[in-house]
């Protein structure tokens, strides 16, 4: 018998360890990584508009293309990795987005802020994000695969409890630009640790995936362009009236976090009166109950029907965001506390739920694609809502028509989602 065979019988007898778990806490890691400098719009709004005068528009008009852009190329990127492998892609994209921050320093007008941390940063960022995390959950495990996705999506979060109040104790105490140096820094120390410890597939360590049977096979590879496999995946998904609903979800997932509250959550406890530092470390403390709800979200969804586990999630977000504008206040309050435990839980809960309805959609083949064109929607959401809530904050003085007007949308989708085909639900709980 060849080492492979016997590393194949030894792992699937439960008696190694085996590698995906490797691959995960790599891709764990990255996406820690970058999601440092997914977090610091919201800490750099304020000392932006206090060292050049913006307006919180125009720094808004930057993170609303950052993140439309940090979408938008997500099922692009998507097919790049099926194409050109995931190590090239990725450690291309963290070059991409180490560049773009350390070169902000330079910045003298708002168009080098779009451009840059706009542009630069939202295609580099774009190309790992969740795609990445799904990429090598589809890849590396068949077991556990709801488990996995959670715990890769944690990540994000993991990533502003790390960096978010030390990037507001930098921006204080050695100015905007430390944060910037900061951050592309450790986008470039990664580069060689994907590289190294980084595999594509189990079969390139002669292994299966965790959890799969004896006779499994891969799906076939894709041959066609990167491009067009993105395009015709869309072409192919959009005559289903379930994708639509996953898009729609995603959409007012996206604007209701990432665009809202991760961008805007410290500048308007800022209007309130409360230090950065102290916002900062409010927003970082949401992240800490997002790890456990997203991991707890992953173990349900192997478990329960996912359309009722996304209408809980949307139902219990929309009550938070209608609280919040009544419970910001100068200092730490216990009711902001209550607030960023359920919101925190709910976070990114969503994701697991959502992709796996996604390998329903064409099948497995193309479910990565497929979450890459939904995602995209909730990059759209969480874009119209980085400009929309800076524009509204301008208009209104406050921040409080854009939190209500993000809770009615979390009601409503929290009815729609149920509209998923039942069969289409019960289908995944068997794969």
């Amino acid at each position: 018998m060849s080492v492979a065979k016997e590393n194949k019988s030894t792992i699937r007898k439960g008696l190694s360890f085996h590698p995906g778990w490797v691959a995960v806490g790599v891709t764990f890691l990255t996406l820690v990584t970058t999601a440092g400098f997914r977090s610091a719009p919201s800490v750099l709004i304020v000392p932006l508009e206090e060292a050049f005068g913006w307006s919180r528009a125009q720094i808004s008009l930057a993170v609303s293309v950052n993140v439309l852009l940090f979408g938008l190329i997500s099922p692009f990127a998507a097919a790049f990795m099926e194409r050109f492998g995931v190590r090239r892609v990725v450690m291309s994209a963290l070059t991409c987005v180490g560049a773009g921050a350390i070169s902000t320093i330079f910045i003298s007008s708002p168009w080098h802020l779009v451009m840059l941390w706009g542009v630069v940063v939202g295609l580099g960022t774009g190309s790992m994000a969740l795609i990445f995390a799904a990429t090598v959950a589809n890849r590396w495990f068949v077991q556990k695969r709801g488990l996995v996705m959670g715990m890769l999506t944690a990540a994000t979060a993991t990533g502003q409890l790390i960096f978010l109040p030390g990037l507001s104790a930098l921006a204080i105490s050695h100015g905007w630009k430390s944060v910037s140096i900061t951050v592309g820094s450790a986008s470039f120390i990664m580069v060689p640790v994907v590289a190294l410890l980084l595999r594509e597939f189990p079969s390139d360590l002669g292994l299966l995936p965790y959890g799969a049977p004896d006779d499994w096979t891969p799906p076939p590879a894709n041959t066609v362009s990167a491009a067009r496999l993105a395009i015709d995946t869309l072409q192919q998904a959009s005559k289903n009236k379930d994708f639509w609903y996953l898009v729609g979800s995603f959409f007012v997932c996206g604007l209701s976090t990432s665009g809202l509250v991760g961008t805007h959550f410290i500048p308007a406890a800022h209007d309130h009166g409360m230090m950065e530092v102290a916002a900062a470390s409010l927003l970082a403390l949401v992240g800490v109950f997002d790890v456990i709800g997203t991991i707890f979200s992953g173990w349900l969804t192997d478990r329960y029907d996912p359309r009722k586990l996304l209408s809980i999630y949307y139902l219990t977000r929309g009550i938070s965001l209608f609280l919040l504008p009544s419970i910001l206040f100068s200092t730490v309050h216990p009711s902001t506390l209550v607030f960023v435990i359920f919101y925190g839980l709910d976070w990114v809960a969503t994701v697991p739920p959502t992709l796996v309805l996604c390998r329903t959609i064409l099948g497995p083949q193309r479910s990565t694609v497929i979450y890459g064109w939904v995602f995209a929607a909730h990059q759209v959401g969480g874009s119209i809502a980085a400009y929309g809530a800076g524009l509204a904050r301008v208009k209104f003085g406050d921040y409080a028509f854009a939190f209500y007007t993000s809770g009615i949308l979390c009601v409503i989708t929290s009815l729609f989602v149920m509209n998923i085909a039942k069969g289409v639900a019960t289908s995944t709980l068997k794969q």
